[in-house]
C-alpha cells in the first residue's frame, strides 16, 4: 500500500442509497493508495443512510444537505475537500484497488500543466451488455498510459464517462468553478469540456472503474425519458463553451467544431419537438428528420475531419503525436487485491 504522496479527496454524493453506499465505501477503502479522505455528501436522503454510515466512524467525513441534485452535492464535496487531488465516485459503482495510486503517479510524473487523469471504465448495462467507456466513445489510445493532447476536440464530438473515472487537481477544479448546477442534465459533460480547455489530460487505457446502470428510475434513465430537456441542456452548455472559447480567443478550429455540433444539437431539438407534436404527420416527419440527422452524424464519424485521440508518452515529450482510431479490444484490468481499511480524521 502506497503511503506517501498528495492527499486525495474522494467525494461520494448519495441520495436514498443506504442499501449500497456501504459497499462503495468499503471498495474505496481497498485502494492501494492510502493518503485519502472519503467525503460522503448526503443529498437530503429520507431513508436510513445516516444510520448505515455510522459503522465507518472516522474513516469517512459525512455531511448532509437539503436535496439539490448530484451537481450541487459534488460541489459541496469540492468546497470542503482538503486534498490536492479530487476524485468522484457514485454510491453504487466500483473501483479497481490500484485506480487512485496509478492516477496520482501519472499526474505526479506529468507535472502541473496536466489538470487531470482519466481512466477507462467498464460499463455494465441493465440489459446485460458490457463494454468500456473508451470503446463506447470511441477512442482507442495505442499506449497503456500517457498524455492526451487534444481532449477538447475529442470531447466536443462525443461523451466519455467522466465522474467515476477522473482524478482532478483541486486548484484547477476550483478555478473553473466546479459543476454547473443550472443544468438539470449533462453537468458531467459540461465540466469535462471546460476542464479540457485548461490543458492536456493524462489517461490510462486499462479499465480501473466499473459503472453499473441502475434501475429504470436512475438519473441516467430519467435523462433519456426527458429527451427534450436533455437536448436543451446540451444546447445551453455548447453555447457557454463556445462563448468561453471566443472570450479567450481560443483555438479557431475548435470554435468551428463547436459551432458545427451546436447546430446539430439545435436541429435534433427541432426534430424532438416535432416528435412530441399533436399531428401524426408532424410526428412522422420529426422521426424521419431525426433518423437522417443521426445517419449524417454516423457518416461524419468516418470522415477524415472527425477528431481522433492524439497521445504521447509522459516521459518522452519529443515523441511525435500518435493519432489513433477505434480498433482492437482494450487491455483488461488486473486482478483485484484486498487491503486494510484506513481511517481519516473528520
Amino acid at each position: 500500500m502506497l503511503r506517501t504522496g498528495p492527499l486525495v479527496s474522494v467525494v461520494i454524493p448519495t441520495y436514498n442509497r443506504s442499501a449500497v453506499i456501504g459497499r462503495t465505501i468499503e471498495d474505496v477503502l481497498k485502494q492501494t493508495y492510502s493518503n485519502l479522505e472519503i467525503i460522503i455528501v448526503d443529498d437530503g436522503s429520507t431513508d436510513d443512510t445516516e444510520a448505515a454510515l455510522k459503522r465507518f466512524g472516522n474513516s469517512i467525513r459525512y455531511v448532509k444537505q437539503e436535496n439539490a441534485g448530484p451537481a450541487a452535492a459534488r460541489n459541496r464535496g469540492i468546497e470542503i475537500a482538503r486534498g490536492e487531488i479530487i476524485a468522484f465516485q457514485d454510491s453504487d459503482d466500483l473501483w479497481h484497488p490500484s485506480k487512485i495510486e496509478r492516477q496520482v503517479s501519472l499526474l505526479e510524473n506529468a507535472g502541473p500543466a496536466v489538470p487531470c487523469c482519466l481512466c477507462n471504465t467498464t460499463l455494465c448495462f441493465a440489459d446485460g451488455r458490457v463494454t468500456t467507456s473508451f470503446r463506447n466513445a470511441p477512442v482507442d489510445p495505442p499506449i497503456e498510459e500517457g498524455i492526451w493532447t487534444n481532449p477538447a476536440a475529442v470531447l466536443t464530438t462525443r461523451f466519455i464517462l467522466f465522474d467515476q473515472a477522473v482524478a482532478i487537481r483541486a486548484a484547477v477544479l476550483r478555478k473553473i468553478g466546479g459543476f454547473d448546477t443550472t443544468l438539470k442534465y449533462l453537468e458531467d459533460y459540461e465540466l469535462p469540456l471546460r476542464l479540457a480547455l485548461e490543458g492536456p489530460w493524462a489517461f490510462i487505457r486499462t479499465p480501473l472503474a466499473t459503472w453499473r446502470q441502475g434501475s429504470v428510475h436512475s438519473w441516467s434513465q430519467k435523462a433519456s425519458e426527458e429527451a427534450l430537456l436533455t437536448q436543451e441542456c446540451q444546447i445551453a452548455l455548447r453555447r457557454r463553451i463556445l462563448q468561453r472559447l471566443q472570450d479567450r480567443n481560443g483555438d479557431a478550429e475548435l470554435q468551428v467544431l463547436m459551432r458545427r455540433h451546436l447546430s446539430r444539437a439545435q436541429r435534433e431539438f427541432r426534430d424532438l419537438r416535432m416528435i412530441c407534436g399533436e399531428s401524426r404527420l408532424t410526428r412522422s416527419a420529426g422521426r424521419l428528420f431525426l433518423q437522417l440527422e443521426r445517419y449524417r452524424a454516423s457518416v461524419g464519424r468516418r470522415l477524415p475531419g472527425y477528431p481522433r485521440m492524439s497521445v504521447k508518452p509522459v516521459a518522452a515529450a519529443t515523441v511525435p503525436l500518435q493519432e489513433c482510431s477505434p480498433g482492437e479490444p482494450l487491455v483488461s484490468a488486473e486482478p483485484a487485491t484486498s487491503n486494510q481499511a484506513l481511517r481519516v480524521d473528520k
